[in-house]
């Protein structure tokens, strides 16, 4: 045997070996930083600083946790038609369904199909109409909603749409980005200056398409006093244009908004 062949193989490869123990310790320690940058309470002075360069104000409380979540497949009820206003043969009253003393019982007895399952968004709601965006999980689909109809004090008529979530459909959970660094991303990116941001909120959204089955991803929708409603998808930071009022009922056969990562563009600020 040649014994000096064998040993310098042997140290060669005692030095491989502690090149890839030595890169994989790098990559979990810089792994290890990039979860602390990412975490809310590290980007909290950055994002300050960012709103005083832009006289930007914040009137909106930013959630805390981070929640991991999944993707979603919905699937639009066919016996309820998006869009179809509907008279109710009893009239309601805001009171009744949102008043001190109301309960869940009141909205299951109403004529409107699993109301209970909707849940007041004052955001895109305006005068006269009153908007209810469905729930799964304790979130909104911002896309599937109620609409209520008020004419001289009284809730005359509707129009809904009503979608179940696919359970058979498996998606694996992940990480979001904060709302801190949502909004310093929208801040940066988008606003102009003297904005006033008036509501941060965690849902589901998903580009309108002409299907009964769509997908929907998380998002933080960032409401601003002008009444721009701008979607941040929660995984990537990817941002739709901003829009005035909320995506039409149900499916639909034109294109969605176009949305683009925050961190490849910039858009040129509002005057």
């Amino acid at each position: 045997m040649n014994w000096s062949r064998a040993k310098t193989i042997l140290i060669a490869s005692f030095l491989l070996l502690n090149m890839i123990l030595g890169f994989q310790l790098w990559s979990t320690k810089r792994s290890s930083q990039t979860e602390i940058s990412l975490d809310p309470s590290s980007t909290v002075e950055d994002l300050n600083r960012a709103l005083r360069n832009k006289n930007i104000r914040l009137t909106a409380e930013l959630p805390t946790d981070q929640p991991k979540l999944k993707v979603i497949t919905v699937k639009y009820d066919d016996s309820i038609k998006p869009g179809e206003q509907k008279t109710l043969k009893t009239p309601l009253y805001m009171s009744t369904l949102l008043g001190k003393g109301a309960s869940k019982e009141v909205q299951v007895q109403s004529e409107i199909p699993n109301f209970a399952m909707y849940q007041l968004d004052s955001v895109i709601s305006r005068d006269g109409v009153y908007v209810f965006s469905q729930l799964f999980e304790k979130l909104p689909l911002f896309d599937v909603k109620v609409e209520l109809s008020e004419k001289n004090g009284e809730i005359t008529s509707y129009r809904q749409a009503f979608v179940e979530v696919e359970s058979e459909v498996e998606q694996t959970e992940q990480k979001l980005i904060s709302a801190q660094l949502a909004v310093r991303s929208l801040v940066d990116n988008y606003l102009s200056d003297g904005s006033i941001i008036t509501e941060v909120r965690l849902g589901y959204h998903g580009q309108p398409y002409n299907s009964q089955t769509q997908p929907m991803f998380p998002h933080w929708r960032i409401t601003i006093d002008n009444g721009d409603i701008y979607y941040l998808q929660a995984f990537n930071g990817a941002v739709e244009s901003p829009q005035k009022t909320a995506e039409p009922f149900g499916p639909s056969a034109d294109g969605g908004a176009t949305a683009t990562p925050l961190a490849a563009e910039k858009n040129t600020p509002k005057k």
